[in-house]
């Protein structure tokens, strides 16, 4: 091996721990190049490599005039999205429903006086970039929220199965705001009843939610 191939070894591993740890979660925007080249400390022909490495496994994505994107978050993500990659929405929604259903209810015995406050954030957050119309921003609050709720619930293998499926359920976020029959649901009620240990108004809640994305409410 030599030296430059082990810096970009390093460098995709650097990143890819960026990814992997959550610094950097599905459907956020990575920083750009001069930020990774002094983060890395390398050049930005090694940074380049390191990115593009991580591209051509399916962990990052790069949109023109946007910049480059977490797509998911471990190859045995990339796997799955792939193996679902002609899935039709309305099997994602049935899915997401069966996961989130369990995760909410969980979330509401489970939570915190500082699972609240992370809640609260993910929620205001979600607010702005709707009110901003980022699309962009929208996706990724908007997952970043239901990511929190996952980890609220305490399971392990429930979230190891929540943030497998997070590049399949970015898409369907994505796609469900880009129809032209979408209505924002800001997510006060359900937040709310996880604050207040409300397993059943929880329940309700995004069950209501993802039954109207599904055109059954």
């Amino acid at each position: 091996m030599n030296r430059r191939t082990g810096l970009i070894d390093q460098a995709v591993d650097r990143l890819r721990a960026q990814i992997t740890g959550g610094t950097w979660p599905v459907g956020s925007r990575i920083p750009a190049e001069p930020a990774l080249t002094e983060m890395l400390g390398v050049g930005r022909n090694t940074v380049r490599e390191a990115v593009q490495s991580l591209v051509h496994a399916g962990l990052l994505q790069r949109r023109q005039g946007s910049g480059t994107y977490v797509v998911a978050r471990s190859e045995l993500g990339v796997t799955i999205g792939r193996e679902i990659a002609d899935a039709r929405q309305r099997d994602v929604l049935e899915v997401r429903r069966s996961l989130e259903v369990e995760t909410a209810r969980l979330a509401a015995h489970r939570r915190t006086p500082a699972d609240v406050a992370d809640l609260i954030a993910h929620r205001e957050a979600r607010t702005a970039a709707y009110s901003a119309g980022d699309l962009d921003a929208m996706v990724s609050t908007d997952l970043d929220l239901h990511r929190a709720i996952a980890r609220t619930a305490r399971n392990p293998v429930l979230l190891s199965l929540y943030e497998n499926l997070l590049g399949a359920i970015g898409e369907n976020i994505r796609f469900n705001f880009e129809r032209p029959t979408h209505t924002d649901d800001n997510h006060d009620g359900l937040v709310d009843a996880i604050a207040a240990g409300d397993d059943e108004r929880a329940v309700r809640e995004i069950t209501t939610y993802l039954s109207k994305q599904l055109g059954e409410g």
